[in-house]
């Protein structure tokens, strides 16, 4: 069943990447919806700011977080995310460029179901959103 990615991330570029990178899931059915924050990130899954109105209750298959972005930091909308219960269940996977063991682990902590690093090699960052989007997906099931 087709649903939507909410890819939280504030660098155009990374966006038109993941974007491509993404291209076989969307050809699946699936849609790709940015934000640009983690305000915007914070408003589209509660339907409020620009998406009130929003049917909360079609919530992303997964969201794919950075960690650094501006007005709400990735860390924040992650602890959001999983403070309540209208989406503490929507799997979140960071994608980030951070290596840091403090904030893998602080990820974890915070309730993450994956981290993943964004590679300079636009090959190898294809495969790694392939393999993503084909798990979370395809086979993963959910619990919504």
């Amino acid at each position: 069943m087709a649903g939507t990615i909410l890819l939280v991330e504030d660098s155009p570029e990374a966006v038109e990447l993941t974007r491509n990178a993404l291209e076989e899931c969307s050809l699946a059915g699936n849609s790709v919806t940015v934000a640009y924050d983690g305000q915007d990130a914070i408003d589209y899954l509660f339907g409020t700011g620009r998406y009130k109105g929003r049917n909360t209750a079609d919530l992303p298959k997964v969201v794919l977080l950075d960690l650094r972005l501006p007005k709400l930091d990735g860390f924040e909308v992650l602890a959001k995310i999983r403070s309540d219960s209208l989406t503490r269940l929507v799997p979140v996977v960071i994608l980030t460029v951070s290596k840091l063991k403090e904030d893998i682990r602080r990820s974890y902590e915070l309730g993450a179901n994956s981290y993943l690093i964004k590679v300079l090699d636009y090959d190898e960052y294809q495969n790694t959103i392939n393999a993503a989007c084909a798990y979370w997906l395809g086979i993963n099931q959910r619990a919504y």
